[in-house]
């Protein structure tokens, strides 16, 4: 019996006794003395533990069958001086280093400590009293064709952009908070906070963690979330979910239901930090009403929850309605107090954004998050601006903002050379773009992490350099020596400077001027096509296009409806597209969907451009292991040059504020800066009733 295993059980046992609930425990092998149940699928177990309760789960884990399993249940006629006494000769057999290593916390800090103690009642950004009340009327730019956000089919409203920092979701809610998608930081870059879970419980070297549920965590039915619906939840989506989650859960080697509330996560490897994170961040389904569903199947039925909203009217691709539980199980928790403050949240659809501003402008939903630098600088001079009816506000932060730039598909034989993406690089007209279309809005990004302290600056120094030291011989030369620069413009044309640096890299990579422009040997000329799904993007693109066919490329725009454009780009149907990757406050297995080699040929991945280098395998590596900030944030500087001297994508721009306008009718405590905050506003007085 492993040492550590034993130890757990005293730890166990004596968390109980504190608590005033003084039980007997015994160890036994699975496949001895405990009984068991073999499932017919994979290598799943009843837990023995259960398997004569009143209600026995029809499915718990994925237990090895040579995996010892703990029974918690108490052992009748035990005397619980002897267990006492053997737990107490077990755990002096331990070493002492081995009794020092776990901790149980309200939270999770993947580096340093916690900013908020076990005894916080709310977060400093909100307002605990805020009421609640009335109705918010919000809009989202897309459509949806489907009501479920965790498989590869479909696209849900989670997938439009802005649409997760309302506050309102068709999202399950997760074990913790405070990293992932469902209810962001507002202060903290890499902590998270109880929320199903009441506490967690892990070892010094990250190679396990514990999940204590709260006993009173229900979903919408009434019915308790139990670890039974955690492990469900984790064999469901590795199983039939988005190919994301095969790769956010591969570091998890099992799973053990410990009981009711308490379930074990075994990692393949220790010093993992960041996968307590992100198996925080799993979404708990209800295994009671997914068991006789279509999981993999498109729904416009809205999926049980568990949150502060549940919807209750779809109209398929164009609305949805959200009304707050009253009853909700969670609405007193520290992680929630001051948030969801709505009675009400009306969703209406938009597929073209000019019409959703026209509307906004008429008064038909009350907050407008703006991307359009050319409509942030002229479409707000109207009436109830200029009365204060509606505000326009500006608002820094502190977010790594998206990777913004055109990918190129490396898999396509004409983006194979890296000598070709260099010189497509340095066409691109940055400058006169941001003056000339943006009214000099934007920053131009060098970075796959704009706007943090990940981006490469300057030459490798310090522990970055001693982590890429190693590739050199990988590695261009100039990476070492002088820093990545995108290619500059006055805000005129192309230099010619640039445009001759540009032919002579397409002449070394085998295009020649012909009659009929760039062609290679074989007379093929140089022919591509950029995949866009938002209209509005061709008067930005179109520019470019003309310069590269200037040079005698034969470049060209497509744009094609959210349908097409997502079946495409599952099944890496394109030349080159303009893409956003969203970036989170701690770099972790998004890197590894996104730049990984192993993700490189599977569909529906997010490594789009089809990165598959040796030396970014590694890096990425190095950063999952990272033990603190500071080799996080160097391996995060060394990954990011490493990339960009590889000119998989052209870098387009960033901005490092949030441009949002709202009816004055709301009121906030303040913006974090790391999140914009909507989930915390609340109704003016005044309001209430309208």
């Amino acid at each position: 019996m492993p040492a550590m295993a034993l130890y757990l059980s005293l730890h166990h046992w004596l968390t109980h006794r504190n608590r005033g609930q003084a039980r007997s425990y015994k160890w036994r092998p699975l496949n001895r003395n405990c009984q068991q149940t073999m499932l017919m699928q994979g290598s799943g177990l009843r837990h023995p533990c259960f398997i004569n309760s009143a209600t026995p789960p029809p499915i718990t884990t994925l237990f090895p069958a040579h995996t010892s399993c703990y029974c918690d249940r108490p052992l009748p006629g035990s005397n619980l001086d002897l267990i006492r006494l053997s737990l107490l000769i077990f755990s002096l057999a331990l070493s002492t280093t081995a009794a020092a290593t776990i901790s149980e916390s309200h939270g999770y800090a993947q580096f340093g400590v916690l900013k908020y103690p076990a005894s916080f009642t709310h977060f400093d950004w909100v307002n605990p009293e805020a009421p609640k009340a009335g109705t918010l009327r919000i809009m989202a730019n897309g459509t949806f064709d489907t009501l479920n956000p965790y498989t590869f089919k479909g696209s849900s409203p989670i997938s439009t952009p802005n649409f997760g920092q309302y506050g309102v979701s068709e999202l399950n809610e997760p074990l913790m908070v405070g990293t992932g998608q469902y209810d962001p930081s507002g202060d903290e870059p890499t902590s998270s906070y109880g929320l199903i879970a009441k506490t967690v419980e892990y070892s010094e070297d990250r190679s396990w963690v514990v999940f204590n549920l709260r006993p009173e965590a229900r979903f919408h039915d009434g019915k308790p979330i139990t670890a039974f619906d955690v492990a469900f939840s984790y064999r469901t989506l590795l199983r039939d979910g988005h190919p994301q989650y095969r790769t956010a859960l591969q570091e998890v080697q099992r799973v053990d239901i410990l009981n009711r509330h308490r379930i074990r996560f075994v990692f393949k490897r220790s010093g993992n930090p960041l996968l307590i994170l992100r198996l925080g961040e799993l979404p708990v389904l209800p295994q009671h009403y997914w068991k006789n569903r279509d999981f993999k199947a498109t729904t416009f039925e809205p999926p049980m929850g568990s949150g502060p909203y549940r919807i209750t009217q779809v109209r398929p691709g164009r609305s949805l309605v959200f009304e707050r539980v009253k009853d909700y199980w969670g609405k007193d928790l520290p992680v929630n107090r001051g948030k969801y403050n709505f009675n009400r949240v009306e969703v209406e659809f938009y597929r073209d954004a000019d019409v959703a501003f026209e509307a906004f402008k008429a008064g038909e939903f009350d907050i407008y998050i703006e991307h359009q630098a050319k409509n942030w600088f002229t479409g707000y001079d109207y009436p109830a601006v200029n009365d204060g009816k509606v505000i326009k506000a500006q608002i820094a932060h502190q977010i790594p903002t998206q990777t913004q730039g055109l990918f190129m598909n490396t898999r396509r034989n004409t983006f194979a050379d890296i000598k070709v993406r260099e010189a497509l690089g340095l066409m691109f007209n940055f400058e006169w773009t941001n003056r000339t279309l943006f009214n000099n809005a934007y920053q131009r990004s060098v970075s796959y992490y704009p706007n943090s302290e990940f981006t490469a600056s300057d030459v490798p120094a310090g522990r970055e350099f001693l982590i890429l030291s190693p590739y050199r011989a990988q590695l261009p030369p100039k990476l070492f020596t002088q820093p990545f620069a995108a290619s500059k413009t006055d805000g005129g044309g192309v230099p010619r400077d640039t445009i001759r640096r540009a032919l002579n890299l397409l002449a070394e990579a085998g295009w020649k001027f012909t009659d009929r422009g760039l062609a290679n040997s074989a007379g093929q000329p140089l022919r591509f096509e950029i995949l866009l799904v938002n209209p509005s993007l061709e008067r930005i693109l179109q520019p470019y296009i003309e310069d590269l066919t200037r040079i005698g490329i034969d470049a060209r725009l497509r744009t094609v409806d959210r349908a097409q454009y997502k079946q495409r780009l599952d099944q890496f149907d394109f030349d080159i597209i303009l893409m956003t990757l969203n970036q989170t406050l701690s770099p972790g297995l998004e890197q590894w969907q996104y730049f990984h080699s192993s993700q490189a040929n599977i569909k529906g991945s997010k490594n789009y451009a089809g990165v598959a280098n040796p030396v970014v395998d590694n890096l990425l590596n190095q950063l999952l292991a990272a033990k603190t900030r500071d080799d996080q944030v160097a391996t995060s500087k060394a990954l990011d040059r490493v990339l960009l001297w590889q000119h998989y994508m052209i870098p387009n721009w960033y901005l490092n504020t949030h441009r949002l306008a709202y009816r004055n009718r709301f009121a906030f405590v303040t913006t974090p800066p790391y999140t914009l905050g909507l989930r915390a506003w609340w109704l003016k007085p005044s309001e209430k009733n309208q």
